[in-house]
């Protein structure tokens, strides 16, 4: 799920890589198809190896003797890295190229990624996809601000949407692609494999990105920074979004960390390359963002946003079912829910800041991920008292709680 940078809000050095003069790259034209390509192959590689080991649990599990919640901190360490150095990351980036520092970073991924696959034991593993989650920090803001600095605003929201399809449709084919070639070969070769697309990503960005023209190098102060974090945190509104964000994704990568074990266990007992079939749900999701932020233009955030958590609540008490159809339906609602409400949250958080958009969506991105991985590892621990059950029955408590913020929400006094 992208970011953006902190560049609103940090003070600049003199623009000495900047060009004002240089035209912006215009729909149709040589430039904007390899912008828009490079940064479309650049965020599917990016969330396809983030995502690649959350289908592949049980076989971990299996492999290292791991309980659930051991196996699930494959996806945490990775996304608690993320959560951690995100705004970090985001300040650092401003100081250097765009294009340097997101094939850097594909490149770092992917190597990380290939030494996953490689790790000798679990403890080596965790350690590797933390440094992983840290060097991927700034890439999926990086991306965003290059395309608002060098793209025209008549053509940046087609090369915007190209940008969000590759991030969705990576996750997705990480999540498809890796349990199939784990099922055929190992888990380790599937794991090789989307480090390597990693890097062919990293040097397709470094060989067809145009170089930036319009990128101003940005001196950070962090006194600054934490001014207005505090501004932020003063609002009414705001620190309700963060937690919405930290509750939404921690539920939904969640359910999706323990599906596997479900699904590996009676009455299914489904092979991974059959379980990797679960993750096309995300399919819906994908059309839900954009149907959702036309239905809250229409009837307004606080109206549509409460009904968008109440249909991932219904998806999670249908996944109670041992009925497949009934689960696969549970698997829909949770996940149309869930990106239809994170659509809503994240554009709402701009929409409140007014100042200071940046950092509030920085802020709004680290709760995210935080959630992810806070709540993706103590959801396995309740995994001993009542296996899936007792999964879903915490999750539905968090998404219970996210409902009870969308009612304050609601009644919370309107941004002029």
């Amino acid at each position: 799920m992208p970011a953006t940078t902190l560049a609103a809000d940090a003070s600049t050095m003199p623009p000495a890589a900047s060009d004002a003069a240089a035209p912006y790259l215009q729909l149709g034209t040589p430039g904007y198809r390899r912008a828009a390509l490079a940064t479309f192959f650049g965020g599917f590689a990016t969330f396809a190896m983030l995502y690649c080991l959350q289908p592949l649990m049980p076989e971990l599990a299996t492999e290292f003797a791991l309980t659930p919640a051991q196996a699930s901190g494959a996806m945490s360490m990775a996304t608690g890295g993320l959560a951690l150095f995100l705004v970090p990351a985001s300040l650092l980036a401003d100081r250097v190229s765009r294009k340097v520092a997101m094939s850097t970073a594909l490149a770092l991924s992917g190597l990380l990624t290939l030494c996953a696959a490689l790790a000798p034991n679990f403890p080596a593993l965790l350690a590797v996809r933390a440094i992983f989650g840290i060097a991927l920090a700034g890439l999926p803001a990086i991306g965003m601000a290059y395309l608002s600095e060098e793209i025209e605003p008549a053509s940046l929201g087609r090369a915007m949407g190209l940008y969000i399809a590759g991030n969705a449709l990576g996750g997705l084919s990480g999540r498809l692609l890796s349990p199939l070639l784990a099922d055929a070969v190992s888990w380790r070769l599937a794991t090789c494999v989307i480090g390597a697309l990693g890097i062919a990503s990293a040097i397709a960005v470094a060989r067809t990105l145009p170089a930036s023209r319009h990128f101003r190098p940005r001196k950070s102060d962090l006194r600054s920074v934490m001014r207005q974090a505090t501004t932020l945190f003063h609002d009414a509104g705001l620190p309700w979004l963060f937690a919405c964000g930290f509750l939404l994704m921690g539920a939904f990568v969640s359910y999706y960390n323990y599906l596997g074990f479900r699904l590996s266990a009676p009455p299914f007992s489904l092979p991974l390359s059959v379980q990797g079939l679960v993750f096309l749900p995300y399919i819906f999701g994908m059309f839900a963002s954009a149907w959702a932020g036309r239905l809250a233009d229409r009837f307004g955030r606080r109206e549509v946003m409460w009904a968008m958590v109440a249909v991932m609540i219904v998806g999670m008490l249908l996944s109670f079912s041992g009925w497949a159809i009934v689960l696969a339906l549970g698997a829909v609602g949770v996940t149309f829910g869930f990106f239809a409400a994170h659509s809503i949250a994240s554009s709402w958080v701009g929409r409140r800041a007014r100042e200071h958009r940046s950092l509030a969506s920085a802020l709004y991105l680290t709760a995210y991920y935080a959630g992810s991985s806070l709540l993706g590892w103590t959801s396995g621990l309740v995994w001993h008292l009542g296996a899936w059950h007792a999964v879903i029955i915490v999750l539905t408590i968090a998404l219970a709680l996210c409902f009870g913020i969308t009612m304050y929400l609601r009644h919370l006094e309107p941004i002029r």
